[in-house]
């Protein structure tokens, strides 16, 4: 996906302003900022929840405006911060409706639809539950149901908001480990809303750093996560250290 000068405003107040960018393919992408810097309009944007006034989103050299949602869902798949289901749905079941945008009038699930929601169940580790109702899961294996769902649209990219959200250490670092292995053993390219900065140094490649609506960090996440840069972000002052070879934030 490629970004060109891309405006939002509510009213006439800029949420998101003359944004320019590119998501690497084959990259894992973090979006960073602080409360209001416009990361969740930019997300809505990036998923064909608002439309810009200005500028251009492009998917494979197309304008997004110009394609519809269906075939948006085959290329894009997108994993909300809040994801909703009747609790009584089972896994197996929703993840059967990633396979949608491929269904075809008065026939049901194909052998393909079959093998790809398998895979997808298998992919996030949620064999042992595919029977259970969502309702009854623990709140990491619900979140690995959504993406599973997502999977089951067999796009190329992914799109996260706020992934880790709500949920405890253990299932935030399973979850980020699943992002992970999507990104390296199946080549997913992958944009998702972080905010922890030390997980997003931790399992992304690039970073997107929004203030007051504008870009204004972007780049390697090893090289752009800096003091000033953070400050600049957050407004206040944070130390980079070492820890095993590795960067961190304290």
């Amino acid at each position: 996906m490629k970004i060109v000068d891309l405006t939002f405003a509510y009213d006439t107040k800029k949420i998101v302003s003359n944004i320019s960018f590119e998501i690497q393919t084959g990259s894992i992408t973090a979006v960073l900022g602080a409360n209001g810097s416009g990361k969740s309009t930019l997300f809505a944007l990036l998923t064909k929840n608002l439309a810009p006034d200005a500028g251009s989103i492009y998917l494979e050299g197309r304008e997004l405006s110009e394609i519809k949602l269906r075939e948006f869902a085959k290329k894009v798949a997108v994993v909300h911060q809040q994801n909703v289901a009747e609790d009584s749905i089972t896994v197996e079941n929703l993840v059967s409706f990633g396979r949608l945008p491929y269904a075809k009038r008065l026939r049901g699930k194909s052998e393909e639809d079959e093998e790809v929601i398998r895979w997808a169940i298998l992919v996030t580790g949620l064999e042992e539950c595919r029977n259970s109702e969502i309702g009854k899961l623990s709140g990491g294996q619900r979140q690995r149901a959504f993406i599973a769902m997502a999977l089951a649209q067999k796009t190329k990219i992914l799109l996260l908001d706020e992934p880790t959200t709500f949920l405890d250490i253990r299932y935030q670092i399973e979850i980020l480990e699943l992002i992970k292995s999507l990104n390296q053993e199946y080549g997913i390219t992958i944009l998702m809303i972080l905010h922890d900065v030390n997980q997003a140094l931790a399992y992304s490649h690039n970073i997107l750093g929004l203030r007051n609506g504008k870009l204004e960090v972007q780049g390697k996440a090893k090289e752009v996560i800096t003091e000033e840069s953070l400050h600049r972000l957050y407004g206040i002052r944070l130390k980079i250290g070492e820890i095993d070879g590795n960067r961190i934030v304290y």
